[in-house]
């Protein structure tokens, strides 16, 4: 027998080996009262399917759709359900889910027609049939020859090159009914278990509405995002530019000796988007009336807002025109008086951690032609300090502010929008593993910031991943609700980006104790990094945006 204890409730109970995890979730229902179903759980802070079989002693903790791990579990499960009613509905075709969108994941369908919106409603009421029969997602372990040799078959070149390409000695691959699928985490034991989802169409291709993250009862609500989509969609072009769209592209093109060109093109195209900004700016600063005289950038955590705000000056000055910047971060209130969490911390991403009424006025004042004394704020003791650094622009200058909160409204109230340029900068992950397993744009940022944690010697991987929901949260509260405000967006992200983090982060990710909580997002980060083939750092630029999060730029950053 075995002794399994549940960390909901932290009572153990005896099992006979091989009990599944849903055999123990029966035991412990009624003492777990979780307010959602479960969908997932993890075992010895690992993420494990339902149907998971028990050997040993473990610790255990189910988990609903409102926790990431079940989140993901719940999505992915969603992901096949989709595809399969595609094949049963237009056999042939191809699913491509490519990125999250509007709160949901935009997908691209491939078939001999255009999509219809009669197409679509066929597609929920075949996926709707699946639930209703509460149809069973079955794993198979296989070898990796074995598992190659079943995506051969059936057509699935990114697959392939996946499995070819993984170094694996076993791999897990799924079955809904007849189709066959793969993805590198866990699914729900059945169809029946997804109750709450929705499909529409969206521009030329999907929607798969998903459980909203605080209330997985109801779907979560559709926001517009025309510029976030157009920004993936110019990913897209790149893409193709690179020819690469998936991991195993990445690997291929590593294998025949092609990385330093990769580094190369990946550069290049991110020069020339920075250059298109400098000259759009350049001609909103010269145009006779309202000339744009204020540059706000912001962006989420890890994005490369720093490093972008310095290649920008470089080429605001090839344009001519005189950059000059600071940081939001300056006009932070003094510490004792900045807002806290319901738990004593201080809440710094607060918008009233800034005194932006102050920020304003110098600004005004700056654009007004005065010379302003701005303060410098001083970390180590936590008091903003004014140290005799002033400004006055000149008739060529341009401000540039940059952080988290600089396309709040509250911070240019009185400023006319035509004054203003906007950009929003984020880390778009540029590649997936394959055509139905995309890398969240956060797990991206989430490596880069591990990494530059590390290196800084700010904060262990342990740590920096304990911190991550807060700053996941406060982004949704202060950064995205204006992201659709920008002039333009810029994808920090490369394509050989994985490759890249796979030399710096495997070994950090390494050091997390598995007795923490935050050995489930480390190993997963693993799992899903080692899908790379690692290349060394050499070839990457001393002004790559990358410098900024694995070391050696040409750049200084504040500390």
């Amino acid at each position: 027998m075995l002794q399994i204890r549940c960390k909901n409730n932290n009572v153990t109970k005896s099992f006979p080996e091989g009990a599944s995890l849903l055999d123990v979730y029966q035991e412990f229902a009624d003492d777990i009262q979780l307010p959602y179903p479960v969908v997932s759980a993890r075992v010895n802070n690992t993420s494990q399917g339902l149907k998971f079989r028990l050997f040993q002693n473990r610790d255990v903790e189910f988990l609903d759709a409102r926790e990431g791990s079940g989140h993901r579990v719940y999505v992915r499960s969603l992901s096949f359900l989709l595809y399969k009613a595609t094949q049963d509905v237009f056999p042939g075709s191809k699913l491509f889910i490519e990125h999250s969108l509007s709160r949901g994941y935009y997908c691209n369908l491939k078939k001999r027609e255009a999509l219809t919106d009669d197409d679509v409603e066929r597609i929920k009421a075949r996926m709707q049939e699946i639930v209703d029969l509460d149809m069973p997602f079955r794993r198979t372990e296989a070898t990796n020859e074995e598992a190659v040799r079943v995506f051969s078959e059936r057509g699935f070149s990114d697959k392939v090159k996946l499995l070819e390409t993984s170094g694996q000695i076993y791999s897990d691959y799924y079955t809904l009914g007849d189709t066959v699928d793969y993805y590198y985490g866990p699914l729900v034991p059945s169809a029946g278990y997804l109750q709450v989802w929705g499909l529409e169409r969206y521009e030329d291709g999907l929607l798969l509405r998903v459980p909203d993250w605080h209330n997985p009862s109801k779907v979560a609500e559709k926001i517009p995002q025309p510029k976030t989509f157009e920004m993936f969609a110019e990913k897209t072009r790149w893409d193709i530019i690179m020819r690469l769209s998936n991991a195993g592209d990445v690997n291929k093109a590593v294998m025949r000796g092609h990385a330093s060109e990769l580094i190369q093109v990946s550069e290049a195209l991110q020069e020339k988007k920075i250059v298109q900004i400098a000259e759009e700016i350049d001609q909103r600063f010269h145009r006779e009336k309202d000339p744009v005289r204020l540059v706000l950038i912001t962006g989420p955590s890890s994005s490369g807002k720093t490093t972008f705000c310095k290649r920008l000056s470089i080429q605001l000055l090839a344009c001519g025109l005189r950059p000059v910047s600071f940081s939001t971060d300056d006009y932070f209130v003094n510490r004792v008086d900045t807002p806290k969490l319901p738990n004593g911390d201080y809440d710094f991403d607060n918008i009233e951690t800034v005194e932006y009424s102050l920020l304003e006025d110098h600004l005004i004042r700056l654009m007004n032609g005065e010379r302003v004394e701005i303060p410098e704020y001083n970390f180590v003791t936590g008091l903003r300090e004014y140290n005799g650094k002033k400004l006055k622009l000149g008739s060529d200058t341009v401000l540039i502010i940059e952080g988290i909160h600089a396309l709040n409204p509250l911070l240019t109230r009185k400023i006319p929008d035509s004054l203003k340029y906007k950009v929003f900068i984020s880390a778009l992950t540029s590649v997936s593993l394959d055509d139905h397993n995309w890398i969240p744009t956060r797990d991206n940022r989430l490596l880069r910031r591990i990494i530059r944690d590390y290196n800084k010697g700010a904060f262990t991987a342990q740590q920096t991943i304990a911190q991550w929901k807060n700053v996941l949260e406060s982004e949704d509260q202060w950064i995205s609700p204006f992201q659709e405000t920008a002039d333009v967006m810029f994808n920090s992200a490369l394509n050989i980006e994985f490759a890249v983090l796979r030399t710096h982060a495997e070994i950090i990710l390494a050091s997390v104790p598995k007795n923490c909580p935050e050995y489930s997002d480390a190993h997963r980060l693993l799992k899903f990094i080692r899908y790379f083939i690692p290349i060394s750092d050499t070839e990457i630029p001393p002004t790559s945006i990358m410098r900024e999060f694995v070391g050696g730029s040409s750049f200084k950053y504040p500390r």
